[in-house]
């Protein structure tokens, strides 16, 4: 029976049709979806019951706190390419000994910097531009979140560790289950028991031991899955392969909250506390279209591993084409989708403020053609993780999130004042788009995806 259920999985060494594609990256794509959506509750929550001011406070710190994400995620995506890597060449013992080893790093990183986060959170407040009473709703939200950090960072390592273990489905349960908890906090602890921020950060904080317990226990225990936790030795070489091979992730991370706070910066200058309030409200939407990009690239980066390891260079050409078929589809839907509904979503964050509204829809209308760029460079980046090309991923990671972001959110306000804050990261991405589309060309006698 279970050999039977084992057979009828979609397993990374089978040829993938769209079909069979699609149904092994949409509990990715959801899982990245559920994420965005329970992570948008909070500002949703602290906008709307706490107030303006708070969530301006909330947007601030918040760059600051999912920089130490970006741990989980570059251990995650860097190590599944090498545990994919490693049970394509049929060395399944060698794959959970890395697999066990980097877990265990993770938890220990997230312990570390948990600590040094909670002692320095206010002057680091008071360098990311918060001013009196902003400055305690930094401090009073972001040590509640910091205490939860090495469960967040072990959430993000095994969003990847569970697509390469082919138990995708389980990832999408924990993540549902995680976004449940934080709901449902939000909702008791900031509507109902009105503990502000405080209740905010609380709800995010047991989501994050939700998402990083339950995948935690299931590796520990037997288990029908490739992967399982076990006894691992520190293997200095391996971990530095996989830190550079997933630094695009770690990259990513940084740099979106490095940019980000310059961005508020620039917004305070031009609009003030509305500007920091509604890029706030852009941004949590836009972590929702674009889980969308990222779940198909946690996706499908396993099987292209895998067939990377397996040398098997014609299903990797069937895995390319489908998947620039898919990102730019999506970025086309995402974008005209996004335009249309830019007042609706603005008015659930700032419906309460007609000036606010207003500003945050223009800003979107904007903000929104990014779409049509970014599923590429996601995508593009994402693969030559999987293919062990950390170099080349993280460069282009580099420049998209950092570089070509830093320029436009400097350059163009010179030009256009506040407007050229919204199309900076417009420009960014089609900058971003014709060095991936450089890599693919280059790099293509090499791997042989298309």
């Amino acid at each position: 029976m279970n050999q039977n259920k084992r057979r009828s999985a979609i397993q990374l060494s089978d040829h993938f049709t769209f079909g069979r594609l699609m149904r092994f990256v949409i509990p990715s794509i959801v899982m990245m979806i559920f994420t965005s959506i329970y992570s948008v509750v909070d500002g949703l929550f602290v906008s709307n019951v706490v107030g303006k001011t708070p969530f301006a406070a909330v947007n601030l710190i918040m760059p600051f706190l999912m920089v130490f994400g970006g741990i989980g995620f570059m251990i995650g995506t860097g190590g599944s390419a090498v545990v994919a890597r490693t049970l394509g060449m049929g060395e399944r013992e060698r794959a959970n000994r890395i697999f066990s080893m980097l877990v265990w790093v993770a938890a220990a990183l997230g312990a570390i910097f948990a600590a040094i986060g909670i002692i320095f959170l206010r002057p680091i407040s008071i360098f990311l531009g918060a001013e009196g009473e902003v400055i305690d709703y930094c401090v009073r939200y972001g040590r509640i979140i910091m205490a939860a950090l090495p469960m967040f960072i072990l959430q993000n390592v095994f969003q990847s560790f569970l697509v390469t273990a082919e138990r995708p489905k389980l990832g999408l349960y924990v993540t549902v289950a995680a976004g449940v908890a934080n709901m449902i906090g939000d909702y008791l602890l900031v509507a109902v028991f009105r503990l502000g921020v405080e209740g905010a950060a609380l709800a995010t904080a047991f989501s994050q031991f939700v998402g990083g317990i339950i995948p935690l226990v299931y590796f520990i225990a037997p288990n029908r899955s490739l992967l399982r936790l076990t006894k691992a030795g520190l293997d200095l070489k391996v971990l530095l392969h996989t830190c550079t091979n997933g630094s695009s992730e770690m990259m990513s991370s940084i740099s979106s909250s490095v940019v980000t706070m310059l961005y508020n910066t620039q917004l305070l200058k031009f609009a003030g506390e509305d500007g920091v309030a509604a890029f706030g409200a852009i941004m949590y939407v836009n972590f929702f279209f674009v889980a969308i990009f990222i779940g198909y690239a946690i996706g499908s980066a396993p099987i292209i591993g895998f067939n990377f390891g397996a040398d098997n260079r014609m299903e990797l050409r069937n895995i390319f084409k489908k998947s620039i078929i898919f990102n730019l589809g999506s970025g086309v839907l995402l974008a005209a989708s996004a335009i249309l509904l830019s007042g609706t979503l603005a008015g659930i964050f700032v419906g309460y403020d007609a000036e606010l509204k207003a500003l945050t829809t223009h800003g979107f209308h904007i903000y929104a053609l990014s779409f049509l760029f970014c599923g590429l460079n996601i995508f593009g980046s994402s693969m030559f993780t999987a293919l062990s090309n950390g170099l080349v991923s993280a460069l282009i990671s580099f420049l998209r999130t950092l570089v070509f972001q830093l320029l436009m959110v400097l350059l163009l306000p010179i030009l256009f004042e506040i407007e050229g804050v919204w199309w900076s990261v417009v420009a960014a991405e089609v900058f971003s788009l014709a060095v991936t589309v450089f890599f693919v060309l280059k790099l293509r006698p090499k791997y042989e995806y298309f």
